[in-house]
This record gives C-alpha cells, structure tokens and sequence, in this order.
C-alpha cells in the first residue's frame, strides 16, 4: 500500500486517565483506550482496568439450552419442515424450496424484507458452537447463493443483499435449529448504504480497495493478523463493536457470484475456527454478518464479521449496557492484539 493511501485509512488509537481516590484513600489512575476503527471512523472503547474481572458465566461452556432435544414442535427439523415452513413463489423459483446437499432454504415466516429467507444447515435440531461440520456450513452458503441469483433474475433491484447468523437466544436467535439468515432488498440498510459510499469515495480517491488495503496494513503490522483459509485472510478487528471481534476478507471479491465453491468452503472453515476459539473461552452465543452489494459500480469487498455474545445462561448479564447503546461507542475488555495471539492457534489445525 502507497504512503498517499494513509491520508485516508488511519488507524488510531488514544489513551485517557480516570483519576479516582481508592476505599484504601490513595490516588489510583486507569487508562481507557479509544480506539478510531479505520473503515468507519467510529470509536470503540477498551476497559483494560476490567481485563482481569471473571464475567459470571464463562468459567466453564454452560449446558445445552432447555429445549436442545425437543424437536417435536420445532417447525425446522424433518419431515415436518415440509408443512410447518413457507414455500417460495413460483415467480422466484419453480421448487418451492432450494435444496443443496443437506441445505434446506424457504421464506421467512417473519420477513424483515422483500426477499427474506431461512438457509439449513442440516437435520440436527442443536449444534453446539464450534461443533457443525464443515460441508453443513458449506452447502447453506452455497445455498443463499442460489437464492440470491434467482432474486436478482426476478427482481435487479434488489441489490441490497446480506447472510446473518444468530446463535443461541443471547445472540437474538428465535430457533435453536442451525441457520442463515439471508435478505435481499431494494432499499438499502444503514450499514450497506454508509459501506456503498465508503469504498466507492476510497476507490475514486486511491484507485485501490478499502478491505484490501485495510488488510495490506494489518498483514505488515501482524499484531492483529491471524491467518488465512484459502483465500479468506483471518484478522481482530483494530477497533471492536464487539467482544472477541474477528473479520474474514476476501480481497478484491465484490460479488456473491464470483467465488467458487472453494471459497465457500474455506469460508466456513474459518468461521468453525473462530467458533473453536470462542468455546475455549467458554462463549456459547455468537453473531456473524456478509454484507454484499450487487452493483458492478460499488467496490464493496466481502467481509465476514463474527463477535462473540453474552452467554446464553442463568444469570448472565447482556454485553451491551447502556454506554454502548445510549452512547454509541462499544467497550470490551481485552485488546484486538490479544484476541488474535489467542486465536492463532485455531488456523494450525
């Protein structure tokens, strides 16, 4: 990366004291570092002074959830997947339901947009973190992928287009059973309309790519660096929005088309690697988001975000309080360097 395109990718990092007097009377000084995160030039917040605190509920992985074997009444697991799920419409595809290896995709019963759909994994009803296989993860993104094809042949401008996952109700998920969110709009979400303008104003300023070069940084720097799977390249996020923050960057990828089913795969080996990490740390809920922009216009990279959540068991508190809510700025405790030292260990495998 030229030293021009440091103008408009910064990676900074400021330290402010709190001064207090202690219950023991002395004069005590912790240090806060803020922390500008280079893509969105939003602040994130690390608390080292609570770096050393045991959160309630970490000490071990908790067991599964309540409902882990009931499947009668869950509307995913077969056979009655068939009639207790929604079909697509003709218009988008003539099978009711796409199906690829063990993947099963449908509407969503509760849409949030035009084109929103469930992708399965498989016919196992709970799957603890770490714990899918590799071709389970596979076959569901290959899945959306299918999806996303036939809506943009039925609808082109529904180019707004994202796959999320939300693991255990502490992460926002409804059904224990594994699955992908998938979207597809023509209206665009607050994060693909502000990463539209980001990377199209850095590509019109430095002829490069925002992730890319972002990356380019990161792997000379290595601090943060934790490895690849294929082409996916393995990173802490500089300035967390969440506990444990790791991205995966496809580099100069742009379209939910252009990967091959390899890349698929090595996707999904590195979100199983991320997963492994969070349950050495004894973590049971996570999130993961794609963002993708369907315009040949917009240099939009792929990039997966994973952030480990709250655990989902008794007497756990929430990961977001009323600072990061209220305020707007995360605060997490350990050091995106620290996050990777500690991951590193899960791309030897």
């Amino acid at each position: 990366m030229s030293d021009d395109h440091f103008a408009y990718l910064h990676f900074n990092k400021e330290s402010v004291p709190a001064r207090f007097i202690a219950p023991s009377g002395e004069l005590v000084e912790k240090l806060i570092e803020i922390r500008t995160n280079p893509i969105t030039r939003r602040t994130s917040r690390i608390a080292y002074s609570r770096i050393d605190e045991k959160e309630a509920g970490t000490d071990r992985l908790p067991q599964p959830p309540p409902d882990a074997e009931s499947t009668s009444d869950c509307p995913f697991c077969r056979p009655g997947v068939n009639s207790k799920t929604p079909q697509l419409l003709h218009e988008i595809s003539p099978d009711r339901r796409l199906v690829h290896d063990e993947s099963i995709l449908f509407p969503n019963l509760f849409p949030y947009g035009s084109y929103s759909a469930v992708s399965l994994f498989d016919n196992q009803h709970f799957v603890e973190i770490g714990r899918a296989s590799l071709s389970s993860y596979t076959g569901s993104f290959i899945n959306c992928s299918k999806y996303f094809l036939r809506v943009l042949s039925h609808d082109p401008d529904a180019i707004y287009m994202a796959v999320t996952q939300n693991h255990l109700p502490s992460a926002g998920g409804s059904l224990l059973h594994p699955h992908l969110q998938i979207n597809a709009d023509r209206i665009a979400p607050n994060h693909h309309r502000f990463m539209g303008k980001r990377t199209l104003h850095y590509y019109d300023q430095t002829g490069s790519y925002l992730f890319s070069d972002y990356l380019k940084h990161e792997k000379k720097d290595g601090s943060r660096y934790i490895g690849n799977t294929g082409a996916w390249q393995w990173v802490a996020a500089f300035a967390p929005e969440g506990f444990f923050e790791i991205w995966g960057i496809l580099p100069k990828i742009t379209s939910f088309r252009q990967p091959a089913t390899s890349d698929w795969e090595d996707l999904a080996e590195g979100i199983l690697n991320t997963q492994r990490f969070y349950r050495s740390l004894c973590r049971n809920g996570y999130n993961l988001g794609i963002l993708f922009i369907e315009d040949d216009n917009i240099p939009l990279e792929l990039r997966v975000v994973i952030l480990a959540r709250s655990n989902y068991a008794p007497w756990v508190r929430n990961d977001h309080t009323g600072f990061e809510v209220m305020l707007g700025d995360m605060a997490t405790f350990t050091a995106p360097e620290e996050t990777a030292k500690n991951a590193r260990p899960f791309w030897k495998r």
